[in-house]
């Protein structure tokens, strides 16, 4: 006796093996030499037959085109296993669809009844072929489906026909719909993964068609061998259903159902579920149309999205190609992604990006900077290298509460706060029976509504696969820094052990001559002079060092009068170097919220670059006024414009053009990088232009 399907055993209910058929067709038995092994119970009485267990196929009365068919199949098993043969027969004067089968190593033979005269047959096969030409021809996946509700409705004659699409979580939407006027639609609910349990998904997929042609059927019990296996029906056309399915569909007044799966690379993608309000048999020949067009459609589908994820990659590798230029010429890698962030989200689908290099965090986006550098802390410090989540669920606990409204992980994506059209409540409901608890379908489909929250749109397989390549191009590009760091450090040590030798040399020339009695004055300005020049050269390659590693130039904020400590660095650049001329405009006073010492190591440099590389007698204009609610500086001097080629590299360290200038001999071209960093560690901008005939650069500051 079989098991009643009960809560505990409803997922593993052996939908396979069901032990009956739907009773408008019969079913024979053979193993494979032909030996008649079991029937359906009503195949005698349909078939005319009298049944003998062990009887051969050869003795049965059956027609000569079924003995040549079951023939075929038994002829051509390869691993238990033969493809199905159909053709018509008629037994006395019952037209029949006849299938035979091999699988698992017996022959099924199945009598199908059939109603429907052979030319309106080859008519609905007509229409089929012109309804496939025609799905061939649509340029989106949501057209796609449309016209194949309506085309699979018109050659077959079911009240309703939808086509569900499934998610990674395997419930599905219905994404288009064809429907009887009176009918209420269906378009747009949600159906859940529980709706179709994974034996059942197994079986969608291996056997893409399944016809139930009268949800209120009486099965016929299968007759065979004491002992035997049951008969696997995994591909049989009249495998009885699961009463659950059956209870479900009359939940929904429905009077006869079919099915065609739409199979993409072996994944159940979509389904075109056709629904009747009374029993309908559809003729073999026509479900078999109909199965076609879903094949059509599985590859119309994998086209489209093969083509979307072409693109999708192709725009992916521009983004990349331009973010490994700019890292290859950049200092800063964070500041270099961060100028690709647009981009790089539109790439990944995201709506948020976080940059971090040495424990500095840059953020684009809506997204708070301290929220920011919490999700930096929380990824694991040895796990993989990409790292994803798409559910607020899937976050440390510690941080949940303050994700909002973020939830995805990979970039960064928003939750998906959305409103789920559920066909009805989708909780199974619990009932006691004679025989204990058992689980009952839904009872109403009714739209029922649920806003879905703290989950995120699911990361697809082409935006992984384009931060995967992103990421293994800035592994190269590292790769390739670290090589340019490691020869600018090995140019760095040779250059400060030249450099450090000159004021060393000259301060302990100054020591011997006093030594010796030699002029105190003298030698005391000298020795000021070289250890202040050391000074200068180690504190420059201190605050690279500080930069390089994350730690920051360690800004100590305050409201300061800019105009006084402006005019006091000039008058030591006069005092310094006698004859050169610089011209300042400076309002009386402007206060601002800065660190006055390293906005002033700022304009000392500007200041000294332009002394440097400016022409001789030409003067150097040096302005400060507030511009747009901001503070704006300018450098100026008289000198041909910076060739082009240099400017991709003109804030780098150790730069080529600056190091060994003729005109710079204890310059070691991290100037303008110190500068640049300290101008942005403030929140402003540091920008070089040329307006003939004057080389310009601006510093903008925030007032506060």
């Amino acid at each position: 006796m079989q098991e009643p399907v009960t809560l505990d055993n409803c997922a593993d209910e052996p939908i396979h093996i069901p032990g009956s058929i739907q009773p408008h067709g019969a079913l024979l038995a053979f193993d494979a030499e032909g030996i008649l092994l079991g029937w359906s119970d009503n195949a005698a009485r349909l078939l005319d037959l009298k049944l003998v267990l062990n009887t051969p196929l050869a003795a049965l009365p059956l027609p000569a085109e079924v003995h040549a068919a079951a023939s075929e199949c038994l002829d051509s098993v390869e691993d238990g296993e033969a493809p199905a043969t159909a053709l018509e027969v008629t037994i006395g004067a019952v037209q029949f669809d006849c299938i035979a089968h091999v699988y698992h190593t017996r022959l099924l033979i199945e009598f199908e009844r059939r109603d429907t005269p052979s030319d309106t047959v080859a008519a609905f096969a007509l229409k089929a072929h012109a309804a496939i030409d025609r799905l061939k021809r649509q340029k989106s996946i949501d057209a796609l489906l449309q016209l194949a509700t309506e085309q699979v409705r018109a050659i077959t004659g079911f009240d309703r026909v939808m086509a569900y699409r499934f998610h990674q979580d395997d419930s599905g939407d219905v994404t288009a719909e064809s429907r009887r006027a009176d009918l209420a639609p269906y378009l747009g609910r949600r159906y859940p993964a529980s709706d179709i349990p994974a034996q059942a998904r197994r079986l969608y997929i291996i056997n893409t068609l399944r016809l139930i042609a009268d949800v209120n059927y009486t099965p016929s019990a299968l007759v065979g061998r004491g002992g035997d296996a049951p008969l696997d029906l995994s591909h049989s056309v009249l495998r009885s259903v699961s009463p659950i399915h059956i209870e479900y569909l009359q939940n929904m007044g429905v009077g006869a159902s079919m099915s065609v799966s739409i199979v993409v690379a072996g994944r159940l993608w979509g389904l075109l579920a056709c629904h009747h309000m009374a029993p309908l048999q559809v003729p073999y020949s026509v479900r078999m149309a109909a199965d076609v067009m879903a094949q059509v459609i599985a590859s119309l589908v994998q086209s489209m999205e093969a083509r979307a994820n072409a693109a999708l990659v192709e725009q992916s590798a521009e983004v990349r190609t331009r973010v490994m230029e700019t890292l290859l010429h950049h200092d800063e890698p964070a500041r270099a992604l961060l100028e690709h962030a647009p981009a790089l989200c539109q790439s990944l689908q995201a709506e948020a990006l976080i940059v971090t290099q040495y424990g500095k965090v840059m953020v684009h986006g809506d997204i708070d900077a301290e929220l920011a550098a919490r999700i930096v802390a929380s990824l694991p410090a040895d796990g993989h290298d990409l790292v994803e989540r798409s559910a607020v669920a899937g976050w440390p606990a510690a941080l949940r509460p303050a994700l909002a409204p973020w939830a995805g992980l990979l970039a960064l994506r928003r939750e998906q706060i959305h409103t789920i059209r559920w066909a009805g409540r989708p909780d199974k409901v619990v009932r006691i029976g004679p025989t204990g608890p058992r689980l009952t379908p839904r009872g109403s489909f009714d739209e029922w509504r649920e806003m879905v929250r703290e989950r995120a749109v699911p990361w697809q397989a082409a935006e992984r696969l384009a931060a995967s390549q992103l990421l293994g191009e800035m592994h190269r590009a590292s790769v390739a820094k670290h090589v340019e760091i490691d020869r600018a450090r090995a140019q760095l040590l040779a250059m400060l052990g030249h450099d450090l030798r000159g004021p060393l040399h000259s301060i302990n020339m100054a020591a011997t001559v006093l030594q010796h009695g030699g002029a105190a004055s003298t030698m005391s300005t000298r020795i000021q002079a070289s250890s202040g020049r050391m000074e200068r050269l180690i504190s420059q390659v201190l605050d690279m060092s500080r930069i390089n590693g994350g730690l920051g130039l360690g800004l100590t904020r305050s409201e300061v009068d800019l105009v006084p400590l402006l005019q006091d660095l000039l008058d030591e650049v006069r005092t310094a170097h006698a004859g050169l001329r610089i011209d300042a405009s400076m309002p009386a006073s402007l206060r601002t919220d800065i660190d006055g010492d390293r906005m002033m190591q700022v304009v000392s440099n500007l200041v000294s670059n332009a002394r440097h590389h400016g022409d001789h007698g030409e003067p150097i204009e040096v302005s400060l006024a507030e511009h747009d609610g901001g503070v704006l500086l300018e450098v100026r001097n008289v000198a041909p414009a910076i060739p082009p080629e240099l400017l991709s590299t003109l804030y780098s360290p150790l730069k080529h053009a600056s190091v060994g200038n003729v005109r710079n001999r204890g310059g070691l071209g991290l100037g303008l990088h110190i500068a640049q960093e300290i101008v942005q560690q403030h929140g402003g901008e540091l920008v070089y232009r040329y307006q003939a005939p004057q080389v310009v650069f601006a510093v903008t500051l925030p007032r506060a």
